[in-house]
């Protein structure tokens, strides 16, 4: 399933902890109820996404597949 987002990060090639320090950079990039997505390589990101979101109060909405194949990682900013 392909999800409606709003902006997209593109963390190919970064390494953990990065996608998640981007995430918590560009979060406000969006509005509240608004979907971002993190497009990342590093299998951490798999787990340090939906972990991030708990912590922080934001909804994991899930996983879909960028256009080349790389898993985007969904979050939805609710504060």
């Amino acid at each position: 399933m392909t999800h409606e987002v709003h902006a997209e990060l593109d963390c190919r090639g970064m390494v953990c902890p990065r996608p998640i320090i981007e995430l918590a950079r560009h979060v406000e990039d969006v509005s509240i109820g608004e979907l971002l997505a993190v497009v990342a390589e590093d299998p951490a990101a798999r787990y340090d996404v939906p972990a991030w979101c708990r912590m922080r109060e934001q909804e994991y909405v899930g996983a879909d597949t960028a256009a080349d194949g790389v898993t985007r990682y969904v979050v939805r900013r609710l504060r």
